[in-house]
């Protein structure tokens, strides 16, 4: 799925959160495989804690630390 080279792709990193690109889409895995998405705009995770990878799924919020944890 080729980009057509007069419209480029527009790709959001949203500070702690998944990187959004205006779809569709076609993500190649590290293994060689391909996923694709024809939404018109997709979350692709960057933490790797999605149980959708390489889709975001929000799994970061519920794993993020209370304020102020790990103080003594």
């Amino acid at each position: 799925m080729p980009n057509a080279p007069d419209t480029p792709r527009r790709l959001t990193v949203e500070p702690n959160g998944p990187v959004l690109i205006e779809g569709p889409v076609e993500i190649v895995r590290e293994d060689g495989t391909t996923v694709t998405s024809d939404r018109f705009l997709v979350a692709v995770c960057t933490c790797r804690r999605s149980r959708a990878y390489p889709w975001c799924d929000t799994s970061h919020r519920r794993r993020t630390k209370p304020p102020g944890a790990g103080r003594n």
